[in-house]
């Protein structure tokens, strides 16, 4: 291959990178441990219980299973784990839903999208989340796990917006009265 077909290989792959970075929109996120504590911190009823309803219908997807309690206790801790009876009559253990990540997108005071995330403890009490790869299917981890995610941000706090641009981010705040 030429190195100059080589170069415009490489430029057209990292087009759609140069052109998210300098988007204007930006991600609205925030962690939650109910509906309820969302909407106190909002004051959005609606896109609290949209996100959460989302999230629940993903937890069996995006949850990790384990094959003993055991092995679910070691990941998470104790009184973090629940047995769930599948079909075929056997049982896996996995996480209980802990919180939930309610993701909106923003473009300009437009809310343009939201997103329900399931979020669950690990064993140091602390929350993770699972990956999303392509088209939002959750990826694969370590025996057919999904990979899961630290979630850096603090539960039931005022979201914080991650802003479009080269790498900016600002923190959504309200002035208070």
């Amino acid at each position: 291959m030429k190195r100059s077909s080589h170069i415009a290989l490489v430029l057209m792959g990292t087009s759609p990178l140069l052109l998210t970075a300098c988007s204007r929109e930006s991600a609205d996120e925030g962690l939650y441990t109910s509906a309820q504590a969302c909407i106190e911190q909002t004051n959005d009823s609606y896109s609290c219980n949209q996100a959460f309803e989302q999230a629940q219908r993903e937890y069996a997807q995006a949850a990790p299973q384990y094959a003993t309690r055991e092995e679910c206790v070691a990941a998470h801790g104790a009184d973090q784990c629940q047995v769930v009876r599948q079909q075929q009559g056997s049982s896996i253990f996995m996480p209980m839903m802990a919180g939930y990540i309610m993701g909106r997108m923003l473009s300009g005071n437009r809310v343009s999208g939201l997103a329900g995330t399931p979020a669950f403890r690990d064993r140091a009490g602390g929350f993770q989340r699972p990956v999303a790869g392509a088209n939002g299917v959750y990826r694969a981890g370590s025996l057919g796990r999904p990979a899961m995610a630290p979630v850096q941000m603090a539960a039931n706090q005022k979201p914080t917006a991650s802003r479009g641009g080269f790498g900016g981010q600002g923190s959504q705040r309200s002035s208070g009265g």
